[in-house]
This record gives structure tokens, sequence and C-alpha cells, in this order.
């Protein structure tokens, strides 16, 4: 089974390229959506020890969360280093039952896959990109974005630029949207061709 890893910045698209790649039958495991589930279930006693007050009736508040998080490089290494892992395990259960399918593929959605130091882990990345006009658009539209919420995530992601050098695949998503699925559709080709060689690391990192 090939792991591949999907990223970008944030607004560059990659919700939208990973919406396609379901549509065609590919799995997509987001971690977001992971993270999600992780503050309503395993990770509440453990955040609530570390940063008490910011979990209510069993649930993280992530408001609440993020002000003390954002609140110094400190704080938030600690969250890190609370959070990272329990996401990991959660993806290698995840991977563990694609395979039991008999899934020739399967696509981790990780938006700060660089940042994380994470990007050993998988086949290949795709990196999704876009104009810095397209993004910042795209972001402004959102709700409850400003811009100085929107200048705190993207000082805490790696340039565009870097992350397209390092890339083995970039899709742009800034042209029309038939051409992003074209490119989708040849980076998945190419992707089936590769080596799956990650799985492997998966399972070593895990204990098997």
């Amino acid at each position: 089974m090939i792991v591949a890893g999907l990223t970008g910045s944030i607004g560059m698209g990659k919700s939208t390229v990973a919406r396609y790649l379901r549509g065609k039958g590919v799995c997509v495991l987001d971690a977001d959506q992971i993270v999600h589930e992780l503050y309503s279930g395993e990770a509440v006693p453990l955040i609530e020890a570390v940063f008490p007050g910011t979990t209510r009736d069993g649930v993280v508040d992530r408001q609440a969360l993020a002000q003390r998080a954002l609140s110094s490089e400190e704080e938030l290494k600690k969250l890190e280093a609370l959070v990272h892992p329990l996401v990991r395990r959660t993806e290698w259960r995840l991977l563990l039952a694609e395979q039991d399918k008999g899934a020739d593929l399967v696509i981790v959605e990780v938006p700060l896959l660089f940042e994380t130091a994470a990007h050993n882990l998988f086949d290949a990345i795709i990196v999704v990109s876009a104009p810095a006009e397209a993004q910042r658009e795209r972001v402004a539209a959102r709700p409850s974005m400003t811009p100085e919420k929107f200048e705190a995530i993207v000082a805490r992601q790696w340039p565009d630029a870097v992350k397209r050098e390092k890339a083995d695949f970039v899709v742009d998503t800034g042209v029309p949207l038939e051409d992003t699925y074209r490119q989708i559709d040849a980076v998945v080709e190419e992707i089936s061709k590769r080596q799956p060689l990650a799985y492997q690391r998966w399972a070593d990192l895990h204990d098997g």
C-alpha cells in the first residue's frame, strides 16, 4: 500500500483536492478531522491537565485552547507535544484498517506536514499551491477570520515557495477546476508507480 502526504498552506485548496480524490475512490485521511475527534475524546483529559480550564462538558473549547496555546511559543510546543503523537497513533490505526481492506493508495492530509517533520513518513508528498492573491481572497472569506489571525497562522507555516521546492508533486488550484482535476489525475497515476515503502516506516514507528 502506497502512503502519500497531502499538504499546503492555509487557503491553498487542500480541501478541494481531497474532496476530488475521495470522489475518485481514493482514501484520504484528514489530520484536522482526527484532531477534532480527539478534542471530544481521548485528548480531553490530557489537555485539561496541561491547560486547565480549556475544556467544557467533556469537550475541548478550541477558542480557549487557542488563546492559551498561542500566547507563547513555549505553550504552543506543549500543545504540539501532547497532540501530535495522538494524531500519529490514530493515523496509524486508520492505515492498518485500510491495509486490511486491501487499499492500494492512502493519502494523509496534513496541513503542517513539513513543519512537524513528517515528510519522511510518505512515499510521495503532494503540495497544493495557488497565487498569494487567491490565497488571501479565500481565507478572507472564511467566517471569523481576521487579518491578524491570518498572519498568525501563516507565521507558523513554511513559505509556499519552500513547500513547492520540497514537494514530489505540486497541484496548482489557481487555475480552472478542470485543469486542477487533470493535474490530480496525473499525480495519482505517477504516485501509483512508486514503490510502497512508507507503510513499513509507519509500522516501525509504531513497533509494528
